[in-house]
């Protein structure tokens, strides 16, 4: 118990300052920002607030500016907790779920989310 009370600590305070040190984000027009809001809207990401892998990944996600759509996998009888081990087949954050047509991928491991992120919508990757 104490233990988790510790960890809840540590990792709220990382949040904050993650929040307070965040990037800025990338700037786009209206017309690019709302092709990104549309790839997006087929993206969730299934994180727990103190997670530092999570902070990682919410970061990269502010920069890139995406509007991807957070669950909180952390509560024991959430619905997406359950959505999360039962449909992604693992209860492991951070996870991107991506809508493909008919497939829906679920995508772990901060790095993988992030270069994948970094591939979709950073500009600079583009004409790299």
């Amino acid at each position: 118990m104490l233990l988790k009370i510790f960890r809840e600590g540590v990792g709220g305070l990382m949040a904050f300052i993650s929040f307070l040190t965040r990037p800025r984000k990338i700037k786009r027009t209206p017309e690019l920002q709302a092709e990104v809001a549309e790839k997006a809207a087929t993206m969730s990401l299934y994180q727990y607030f103190a997670c530092p892998f999570c902070i990682k990944t919410r970061r990269a996600v502010h920069r890139l500016n995406i509007p991807v759509e957070y669950r909180d996998a952390q509560p024991r009888d959430g619905e997406h907790r359950k959505v999360l081990a039962q449909q992604g087949g693992q209860m492991k954050v951070p996870c991107l779920r991506i809508e493909k047509g008919d497939e829906v991928i679920w995508m772990y491991e901060s790095n993988d989310i992030i270069a994948y992120l970094n591939r979709q919508f950073d500009p600079a990757m583009a004409t790299a």
